[in-house]
């Protein structure tokens, strides 16, 4: 997405926006697009033209602009100058917190890409999401740990996401406290995978 060669840009976002917001009662579908171009004033055919894939099209977009959100935030926040618990941690919350429209948009978001027709589509945005947040954390790995390390955040942010869809706590507290705990987990799990590395290579180096 790059809205600087786009002369629908502007248009694209209200659009979307009038979309994700009608999604929390109709879902991602044709519907809810007719009725956002409705309000927009915009011929059906406009709104097809700028969402031709309909529901997950409009899905894919609003994924792709709040990645690229997360990470205008990420480095203005200075993220390059923190431990890399504290990367993760800002890069998983301010990424729920781009979430266009209320959690019900949300759900319904998560409803439309649990269908198996656009199973591709959620696991290729997943990744998108996850591979945006170690870029903006200043990952360089290109061996296997590159893949290792977006498996492993792709698991802490759904977990953290699922959970805060249904936290009513203030400020969503309990959902933060629940990515903390998730973070540690995984620190402990790498910690102790280290350990046993270093074991395995210091007997084989013995024999």
């Amino acid at each position: 997405m790059n809205a600087e060669n786009d002369p629908d840009s502007s248009l694209r976002d209200r659009l979307a926006d009038e979309v994700a917001a009608e999604a929390a009662f109709e879902g991602f579908g044709w519907k809810s697009l007719a009725v956002a171009a409705e309000r927009l004033a915009l011929p059906r055919e406009e709104a097809d033209r700028l969402f031709p894939g309909g529901g997950p099209g409009v899905l894919a977009f609003l994924s792709e602009r709040s990645d690229a959100r997360m990470v205008e935030a990420l480095e203005k926040a200075g993220i390059g100058t923190m431990k890399v618990r504290d990367r993760i941690r800002l890069a998983v919350r301010t990424r729920i917190e781009q979430h266009a429209g209320s959690k019900e948009t949300a759900r319904r978001a998560l409803a439309l890409l649990a269908l198996p027709l656009n199973a591709p589509l959620g696991l290729k945005l997943l990744y998108r999401t996850v591979d945006a947040m170690w870029y903006a954390a200043g990952d360089t790995s290109a061996d296997f740990n590159f893949y290792t390390k977006r498996a492993t955040l792709a698991g802490v942010y759904s977990s953290t996401l699922l959970f805060w869809l249904n936290d009513r706590s203030p400020g969503d507290e309990a959902t933060w406290a629940f990515l903390d705990r998730r973070i540690d987990n995984v620190m402990s799990f790498e910690k102790l995978k280290g350990q046993f590395t270093s074991r395995a290579q210091a007997a084989s180096s013995r024999r």
